[in-house]
């Protein structure tokens, strides 16, 4: 069953409730749980990070002149901020890929600013103002490395795909013939596992020693220096990606409607959440109650995810109308 995990107050009265489902691991398997830690949820966005391991298994950075920003955003939701935009357009210059040869759609960047410019100059939407762009073009540059086809590298069947859901598989402990697999907004295959699954998967992704094979091993501590290393790369400017990659003991990525995931490296501990409306404005809040209550112990983190999601609700004229709070207590399983 759904657990409420934050409620919306206005006035004492409660307005708006968000439940979902979140799952906590170490290395002898769940340790915390709120809800359905076997909920089955599709990772979303929250699969790039894994999606752009073959690539970097099979020597994508000596095979191209990519910069580590560039390397940083193959895992990126990223808001089509201008560093973003140059970014993949130096990848296409570099690979000879173009634009066309994405199957992501056109659209106007995620982030308003950035839209707005565009918008005042005249410009046409785009496929590189896409937030799944860097991805997209990541795996263009290892199917061209690999003598893949180009065309049809989102179909589940191509072998760039089948790579991915075999990494998938390896990381979660999850059979791959169980995974199900259904169509992202993307245009890719988008995978749906369940929560505890998907948390050791992040478990790994934080302690990448616990990963047998050497290369993929290797290609996770490349993966996840990068994104501590450019945080800005794998989000933007306020987003929560980005904040708590800041912090150099967390990996996290998020994923459209609701899902987000975090590994933190000292602690040997993960998570796997589901908001199960979809919102992802109460990640913040949800993250910082889940580090409070394990005692995490960079309080600067959990700062600055309430300064993204403040506690005290306001008006659009800065009057203090109400309260946003995380109710759920995670149970030790």
């Amino acid at each position: 069953m759904d657990e409420i995990l934050v409620e919306e107050l206005r006035g004492g009265l409660v307005e708006c409730r968000y439940a979902g489902h979140i799952c906590g691991v170490d290395e002898s398997g769940i340790r915390y749980r709120t809800g359905n830690p076997h909920h089955m949820t599709y990772l979303r966005s929250a699969a790039k990070p894994i999606q752009a391991i073959p690539a970097f298994r099979h020597g994508i950075a000596q095979k191209y002149p990519f910069t580590e920003k560039e390397l940083a955003i193959m895992t990126a939701s990223h808001r089509a901020e201008p560093f973003h935009v140059a970014a993949v357009e130096s990848m296409l210059e570099k690979t000879g890929l173009s634009e066309e040869d994405l199957v992501c759609h056109a659209t106007y960047p995620l982030n308003a600013a950035a839209h707005r410019d565009l918008v005042a100059q005249g410009k046409p939407e785009s496929r590189l103002y896409h937030n799944c762009s860097g991805k997209h073009v990541g795996i263009l540059a290892y199917c061209k490395s690999r003598g893949y086809s180009l065309s049809g590298y989102d179909d589940p069947n191509h072998p760039a795909q089948q790579e991915i859901v075999q990494t998938l598989a390896m990381l979660s402990e999850y059979p791959a013939e169980r995974i199900h697999i259904g169509i992202d907004g993307c245009g890719f295959p988008v995978f749906a596992i369940p929560l505890q699954h998907l948390a050791l998967a992040y478990l790994k992704l934080a302690c990448p020693d616990r990963i047998h094979d050497s290369a993929t091993r290797a290609a996770v501590e490349e993966i996840t220096r990068l994104m501590n290393r450019h945080p800005e790369m794998v989000a933007g400017t306020g987003m929560i990606c980005s904040t708590l990659l800041s912090d150099d003991n967390i990996v996290a990525k998020g994923g459209a409607k609701g899902v987000y995931c975090f590994g933190l490296r000292k602690e040997r501990l993960a998570f796997a959440l589901k908001v199960m409306d979809g919102s992802e404005e109460k990640w913040p809040l949800i993250v910082a109650s889940i580090l409070e209550q394990i005692g995490y112990e960079r309080t600067s983190t959990i700062d600055r995810l309430y300064g993204l999601y403040p506690k005290i609700l306001r008006n659009g004229s800065g009057t203090e109308v109400g309260e946003n709070r995380a109710v759920f207590q995670l149970q030790h399983a």
